[in-house]
């Protein structure tokens, strides 16, 4: 028998690879275990490819068996159009660490082109601090503010006289 199980029968296993292939299609970046990213990689490939081969009245219905019907849409109107000079190759898988539960191997999946649209919301979300005003400069995570200083240095810093550390 071809194909990874995970310990599921038939209908859980095309429900798990159903859901993941629509969240990645709505998403654009899902984390997942590696192996079922790595089972799900040459299953959405071959969506994208059936898009953008066939015409929009064939397309939907050999693709509502794999996906959601909000999936069917997105992909036909938006990712299939994104791949049109890209013969294959349409997802990158990204290891992100172990999940710390089970020690299980976590990663992203993601497509190799992401959508403009998608990346100025995020930036403008990210200006934004949680009253809502606007900031000067956008967010960063904490390994990157702590990044400029050197490991292992102490602060140059000098105290004025009459302050203490």
């Amino acid at each position: 028998m071809f194909g990874r199980k995970f310990k599921r029968d038939t209908n859980e296993r095309k429900a798990l690879f159903k859901g993941l292939a629509s969240s990645l299609v709505l998403k654009e970046r899902i984390t997942t275990t590696e192996e079922k990213a790595k089972a799900i990689k040459g299953h959405v490939e071959k969506l994208v490819t059936k898009a953008k081969r066939t015409d929009l009245r064939h397309a939907q219905s050999l693709l509502e068996p794999y996906l959601t019907l909000e999936a069917v849409e997105k992909v036909l109107h938006d990712i299939a159009p994104r791949f049109t000079n890209r013969p294959g190759g349409y997802t990158r898988i990204m290891r992100v660490g172990r999940r710390f539960n089970d020690n299980a191997q976590m990663v992203f999946i993601e497509w190799v082109e992401r959508n403009s649209k998608l990346k100025t919301q995020k930036s403008k979300l990210d200006t934004k601090d949680e009253g809502g005003k606007e900031k000067g400069t956008p967010r960063r995570s904490h390994k990157a503010s702590s990044a400029g200083q050197a490991k292992g240095k102490k602060s140059t810093k000098k105290a004025k006289k009459g302050e203490s550390k």
